[in-house]
């Protein structure tokens, strides 16, 4: 089992990241009439997806790691209603709105998946001081 030290060693950190580069391209295509609307909605909610797998990381606790983690996984499937949005205003494609659903899918079983391995661990955080790597993880199975 790899040994995760940093949010970004994080599979499901990496592939919200990646989500968020998908999201930037696609919007950037929306009418300018979208920029404050649904564009920035769709980017917000992948930007809390990433930021609250960070953010519940620092926070040194895993109770506190599960509730922000619950967080992300709801941001993603905000991202996830928006992309059908995006879709039936035919701002974007069926490929890439089957592309983003299947990414947002799959991201959201991963961090589904974190949860339920975090729920099991022994350890409570970095705030207890106990000694040796933050957490053992393994990765989600897709």
């Amino acid at each position: 089992m790899p040994t995760v030290e940093r949010f970004e060693d994080l599979r499901v950190w990496q592939e919200a990241r990646e989500i968020v580069r998908i999201v930037y391209r696609l919007t950037k295509k929306f009418p300018s009439g979208e920029r404050y609307g649904l564009a920035s909605q769709m980017q917000r909610a992948a930007v809390s997806t990433m930021s609250n797998i960070a953010e519940g990381f620092e926070r040194g606790s895993t109770r506190e790691f599960i509730n922000f983690l619950y967080i992300a996984k709801g941001s993603n499937g905000e991202v996830r209603s928006q992309a059908y949005v995006a879709f039936d205003l035919g701002y974007i494609s069926q490929v890439e709105c089957d592309d983003l659903i299947r990414r947002c899918e799959r991201l959201s079983r991963r961090i589904h998946s974190l949860i339920e391995y975090l729920k099991q661990t022994p350890f409570r955080g970095l705030r207890v001081r106990e000694p040796g790597p933050v957490w053992y993880l393994r990765e989600p199975e897709t």
